[in-house]
């Protein structure tokens, strides 16, 4: 079970849950989760993922050239719900470590203007992501 403010070697995440290990959005084929990474690397892509309050994240789509849409991993996120899997999100930390920020829940997304890998103007999807309680 994963734990909010524990910290994971992402390879070994992987090893146990599945999921791609490049990128931000791992859905896991391995168990019922997705698994979402988020960091200062992503701001050069032009993703700008954030706390907007203590329980909720904006959170910014895969798709790295041209307008992004609800395919793979942005399709598991707004889908999760009715797929029954759980969203937990994570912070890298350094040296291949990211830091459990805990489970998350999809609420809506917003549709932006944002720009590309390639300096083009392109829709970016960003998701609303809700804090769970932490399960005890």
């Amino acid at each position: 079970m994963l734990r909010e403010g524990e910290t994971y070697k992402r390879s070994k995440l992987h090893d146990e849950y599945g999921g791609n290990r490049q990128g931000g959005i791992a859905s896991c084929r391995k168990s019922d989760m997705i698994l979402l990474f988020t960091g200062n690397s992503g701001k050069e892509h032009g993703y700008e993922d954030g706390w907007k309050s203590n329980e909720i994240f904006h959170y910014t789509g895969e798709g790295q050239v041209g307008d992004m849409e609800f395919k793979r991993g942005n399709k598991s996120i707004r889908d999760h719900l009715k797929d029954g899997k759980e969203i937990y999100l994570f912070e890298q930390s350094g040296d291949g470590f990211v830091k459990c920020l805990g489970e998350m829940e999809y609420n809506c997304h917003q549709i932006r203007e944002g720009i590309d890998r390639n300096n083009h103007k392109r829709n970016i999807i960003v998701f609303e992501l809700h804090k769970k309680p932490t399960k005890k």
